[in-house]
């Protein structure tokens, strides 16, 4: 495949990602018209035609047209790969700002990761998400879930598939920056837990010199040890590791409390001034903070054995749209 279609293929992907249903070609082309793309409805029924024949795209009806399948939102994950380099050195400090959560009212946007699965095996996905937040594993407490034809955020939800909405990691950044903290994200990583207690990082990847979410790397290796974590109480689970200056130490008590009661706590362990923390030294009038891996629950489901497409950092959605794990898991059971 050229360089070209290449780019044309991503876009049309990008385009029905951001449709709230299925959209034919007509549909597409303004889409596309707007990214500055000139096509015509005949080319872009060729591009489906290839998307479909490679499982990217699902047909529906000549008249709704076309929408993405589980494979196709998780290869729009993969696509343009410098883009990606800016999500991950930039995307983090983007949607942080663009947060609007509000602590003491409660309302606004958070940060969330979304996965795809079939229907057909979700009781058995709600088991294994609901140990994970019953064990401590998770970022915070909050669960979001759709069903197919609903949306997730910005994520259309195929027909047949249930999407599952986890807390983002960076909105813990975004709530401390509005708080007047400001948060240097270094790594992503796989973090060992020996009798629930964090022990070191066994894997570290720089946020800035990676094109895809380092955790969502870990998940798709097969390198996670969720599930043991909650059975025995050691394992590997996915983390990440922050900065914050070191004159903001009190103040990110404080915060810190009042995430945890909005169900958004995350923040597993924070080191002391200029001191290194699991290992990983810090900088001067730095202080180190290590945040809960948002996909957790979900790198236990993949870990089941049960497949499931990730899109991690999938943008903003607001607060109320979540409810407690243990509410969610009962409505969709």
């Amino acid at each position: 495949m050229s360089e070209k279609a290449g780019r044309i293929k991503a876009a049309i992907l990008r385009a029905l990602r951001e449709f709230d249903e299925p959209a034919g070609a007509s549909r597409i082309m303004e889409k596309l018209a707007e990214r500055g793309i000139a096509l015509q409805p005949r080319t872009i029924r060729l591009y489906l035609a290839q998307l479909d024949h490679d499982g990217l795209t699902r047909f529906v009806s000549r008249r709704r047209g076309r929408q993405l399948t589980p494979k196709g939102i998780e290869e729009l994950g993969r696509t343009n790969v410098l883009e990606k380099v800016g999500f991950v050195s930039g995307k983090v400090d983007t949607l942080g700002y663009k947060m609007t959560f509000n602590m003491r009212d409660a309302q606004g946007t958070i940060i969330t990761n979304v996965a795809m699965l079939d229907e057909r095996v979700l009781s058995v996905a709600l088991k294994e998400i609901w140990s994970v937040f019953e064990a401590g594993f998770s970022m915070g407490t909050k669960l979001a879930m759709a069903r197919g034809g609903q949306r997730l955020g910005d994520i259309h939800v195929p027909e047949g598939m249930v999407g599952i909405g986890t807390v983002c990691s960076v909105t813990v950044n975004g709530i401390l920056l509005k708080e007047g903290i400001p948060v240097t994200s270094r790594f992503g990583g796989l973090l060992e837990i020996r009798n629930r207690e964090p022990v070191r990082f066994v894997e570290l990847m720089e946020y800035s010199g990676t094109t895809i979410d380092p955790l969502e790397v870990y998940i798709r290796s097969g390198m996670t040890k969720t599930r043991d974590c909650v059975q025995t109480g050691s394992g590997i689970i996915g983390a990440s590791f922050r900065e914050i200056p070191s004159a903001a130490l009190s103040q990110l008590t404080r915060v810190e409390k009042a995430m945890s009661i909005h169900g958004l706590g995350g923040i597993l362990v924070t080191g002391l001034p200029n001191r290194p923390l699991l290992d990983i030294p810090v900088g001067e009038g730095r202080v180190g903070m290590v945040v809960i891996g948002g996909l957790n629950p979900i790198a236990a489901i993949h870990e089941a054995g049960i497949r499931v497409s990730l899109l991690s950092l999938a943008g903003l959605a607001e607060y109320q749209s979540f409810a407690g794990y243990r509410d969610a898991c009962r409505r969709f059971s």
